[in-house]
């Protein structure tokens, strides 16, 4: 898994900038096709430097997924005509709001996650989908992106702050030992709370309507909401909790490991085949699913998450179920004839 210096962030991702030129020289060759010349420009672009081409790439692989399996969502032709007729009238930032817009109305569910990712490119640190990174921060803090994550670093004379935007994170902090940075303790930043840790490794996990803190070793402080009481919630090794707007509550247990992601596995515990899916869904593009009536079918094992698709491959081999796929990220589980 790559280490990458603070002062490194986002190695090897293309410049928001650049991003921006690689969605005009698309919308412009989708409605100027026959035009050799303009290719021959954009070739030329993509060859001036090798995070033209990353950005082109990452551009092109985004439009050839909406294309191919959006194309059969209600209300998903209405945002690509948007998008092309966009182009001489609108600004890129103004065509691709559009884009959202129109499919938000028919498909909000399935484009939501791969929209998302065009944030790796705004944040302070962030990953791909399926993509897994580490970093050492300046304090000695380690910290841990599962995938499609994004996180802020507000680091200043008077606080040491992060900030998860979306996805999944491990934190591991020192305490006393940290010498002039255990003046300025390390909190961490969800949407619903902020979390102190203490000497501590801890999961955070943004969920759609709460967050899961799950403390492994040391202690955590969740500092808001507060519970009634009006004192901040401790949080000791082996807990974990939800935490939304209103309080902050101890979690049912996990039928998986929840931090076995770190070393590119899912290990599960006797988990539903339909919850599974759902997991496994968070480290590939597209849309994983499966027929209601083997949802509750039950799993138990290691998983690599390397390639999801090989991933998928075992399961007819344990479970009386085959795999359907409409296209390479259209994939429905149903039971074995």
């Amino acid at each position: 898994m790559p280490v990458d210096n603070l002062s490194v962030s986002r190695r090897g991702e293309p410049h928001q900038q650049v991003v921006k030129q690689a969605i005009h020289w698309l919308l412009r060759l989708r409605n100027n096709a026959s035009n050799p010349r303009l290719r021959q420009q954009c070739d030329v672009w993509r060859a001036e430097h090798h995070e033209h081409e990353v950005a082109w790439q990452r551009v092109q692989s985004l439009q050839a997924e909406l294309s191919s399996n959006l194309r059969a969502v209600p209300g998903a032709h209405v945002a690509f005509n948007t998008l092309e007729n966009s182009v001489q009238g609108l600004g890129r930032r103004q065509a691709l709001k559009l884009l959202s817009g129109a499919v938000l109305m028919g498909s909000a569910a399935w484009l939501g996650r791969d929209v998302t990712g065009w944030q790796q490119w705004t944040a302070d640190f962030a990953t791909a989908t399926g993509e897994r990174r580490g970093f050492q921060l300046p304090d000695g803090t380690r910290l841990e992106l599962n995938t499609a994550s994004a996180v802020d670093l507000d680091y200043t004379a008077h606080q040491r702050l992060i900030k998860l935007a979306r996805g999944e994170i491990i934190v591991t902090c020192g305490g006393a030992d940290e010498g002039s940075s255990f003046d300025r303790p390390l909190r961490v930043q969800s949407r619903e709370g902020v979390y102190e840790g203490v000497a501590a490794r801890f999961i955070l996990r943004q969920e759609a309507d709460c967050t899961r803190l799950s403390v492994t070793s040391g202690r955590v402080v969740i500092h808001s909401p507060l519970p009634a009481n009006g004192l901040p919630t401790q949080v000791q090794a082996g807990q974990s909790y939800l935490i939304d707007h209103q309080r902050a509550r101890l979690a049912p247990p996990l039928n998986m490991d929840v931090g076995a992601w770190v070393d590119g596995l899912i290990v599960t515990r006797n988990m539903r085949l339909g919850d599974f899916l759902q997991e496994v869904g968070r480290y590939r593009h597209g849309y994983l699913t499966c027929a209601a009536d083997i949802a509750d079918l039950r799993l138990s094992g290691v998983f690599r998450l390397e390639n999801t698709d090989k991933l998928l491959t075992i399961l007819p081999q344990t479970l009386p179920v085959q795999l359907r796929y409409r296209t390479r990220w259209w994939v429905t589980l149903e039971r074995q004839a």
